[in-house]
């Protein structure tokens, strides 16, 4: 194969792993159920003036099933902590004990677990439409390609159809998994 049309595919699978990737990283800021540190992922606390991701200023782990435990390393920072919390929306109610912050992660109700679950559901529709970009690219960039046969092109279309295929089966399994993660009380 030439090795234009193979750099092409390259860089497309390349493409799609990374919207697989960003797929798995937003699905875990989407709670099921038990508490994990990975649920406060996208709160930005502001630390001396710059918004600062919270495992940055603060040790977060989960001391049981239902609590979420952020030790700042600095008490001053306890505040900003809160604000922090409250500001990113996730539905937490957080609470200083002066040392550290505590959140009780309430169990799910029925109708956050279908919210949540449409949530994952437009996550995985979004990398359906990175990994479809990155064959419509690759086409176009295939169909640039005048160095090459009408056959190597066909070819080189048919494999960027194959590596979407399996892409986005693979996204389909992702989302099932966590659906059933999310809908399991």
């Amino acid at each position: 194969m030439n090795e234009d049309i193979q750099f092409i595919i390259d860089s497309t699978k390349e493409a799609m792993d990374n919207a697989l990737k960003h797929l798995e990283k937003q699905l875990t800021n989407i709670r099921a159920g038990k508490a994990s540190p990975s649920m406060l992922g996208s709160v930005m606390v502001d630390y001396y003036g710059t918004q600062t991701p919270l495992n940055q200023v603060a040790n977060v782990n989960t001391p049981d099933g239902r609590t979420i435990s952020v030790q700042p390393w600095e008490k001053s920072m306890l505040q900003e902590i809160e604000r922090g919390i409250m500001f990113a929306n996730l539905g937490f109610n957080p609470m200083s004990n002066g040392e550290s912050v505590i959140i009780n992660v309430p169990p799910l109700t029925e109708e956050r677990r279908i919210q949540l679950a449409k949530q994952a559901k437009a996550e995985t529709e979004d990398a359906k439409v990175g990994v479809r970009n990155a064959r419509k690219d690759a086409n176009n960039d295939i169909k640039k390609n005048d160095d090459v046969s009408e056959d190597v092109q066909k070819n080189a279309e048919l494999d960027v159809q194959a590596l979407t295929d399996k892409y986005t089966q693979r996204i389909d399994d992702i989302f099932a998994t966590k659906e059933k993660e999310i809908m399991t009380v």
